[in-house]
């Protein structure tokens, strides 16, 4: 029997690559106050954890992070007007990622 040789990647190892973990930048007023601190946050993957998106920003900005926080905020309820129902928005998941001094991310 042949092996593969190219085998299709499986859902963990697509979730492992780093322009899938990190979404977007998260640009606020608070974000950017830190960010004069070396701390940046980034909107994540749901199902994310802090090594993936550690192992995600060395790849993707070159530099290593020193510390890294994940904050999960829970979907809201919301009422829709033409139903009469509720529903939920979507689960959010930032990271913030905190770099050594002197070290910088350009976000822009």
């Amino acid at each position: 029997m042949a092996k593969k040789t190219a085998q299709k990647k499986t859902r963990r190892e697509k979730r492992k690559d780093a322009g899938v973990v990190v979404l977007s930048p998260r640009i606020t007023e608070k974000g950017t106050l830190a960010a004069e601190h070396n701390a940046y946050v980034f909107n994540v993957l749901p199902h994310a954890n802090k090594k993936e998106v550690a192992r995600a920003i060395e790849e993707m900005f070159k530099v290593r992070p020193r510390e890294v926080h994940i904050v999960r905020s829970a979907g809201k309820r919301k009422f829709t007007r033409g139903t009469s129902r509720f529903g939920h928005s979507a689960v959010q998941k930032k990271a913030y990622v905190y770099l050594k001094k002197g070290e910088t991310i350009d976000i822009s």
